[in-house]
């Protein structure tokens, strides 16, 4: 299993602590040790920081993160546009479906006691991640693409 890419060396922590090491030092070597943009709003909040200074660095780790999000939904709309096929256009709901259909199936068969089959804990959060993700990516990119269709009518 791949373990998860650390704060600092994500595009929007390098461009946060780049930020905070301008503004103040201290506040940039705290971030170091950050996990996720959660902790590090909440580190930013907690620093005796200037006001203006506070909302400048949440404002660029929204702004950026906003951008991610944006290029994932421009890829999902160029997979749309494409001439390539029925299953191309239909990779997420089926990844929805399938999830759904798994993971429910999955659970089923944990809570029959007379079937020997049990999901180890660990596998618990891993699922729920997953599904969280996958029902995110699917409601949000459909809820983003219908709410881009509406504004280029306008």
């Amino acid at each position: 299993m791949s373990t998860k890419k650390k704060f600092k060396d994500s595009t929007v922590g390098k461009i946060i602590l780049g930020a905070a090491g301008v503004i103040n030092p201290t506040l940039a070597n705290v971030l170091q040790g950050v996990t996720s943009p959660k902790d590090a709003l909440s580190e930013i909040s907690k620093s005796n920081i200037a006001i203006d200074d506070k909302i400048k660095l949440q404002q660029m780790m929204f702004d950026q993160q906003n951008k991610e999000i944006e290029s994932v939904t421009a890829r999902w709309q160029a997979d749309q546009n494409v001439n390539s096929g029925w299953l191309s256009k239909n990779v997420r709901p089926l990844v929805l479906v399938w999830c759904i259909v798994i993971f429910s199936f999955a659970g089923i068969l944990d809570s029959i006691d007379t079937i020997p089959f049990h999901i180890n804990d660990n596998w618990n959060s891993t699922f729920e991640n997953v599904m969280m993700a996958v029902v995110l990516a699917y409601f949000g990119g459909r809820s983003t693409e219908k709410a881009m269709s509406v504004l280029k009518k306008k």
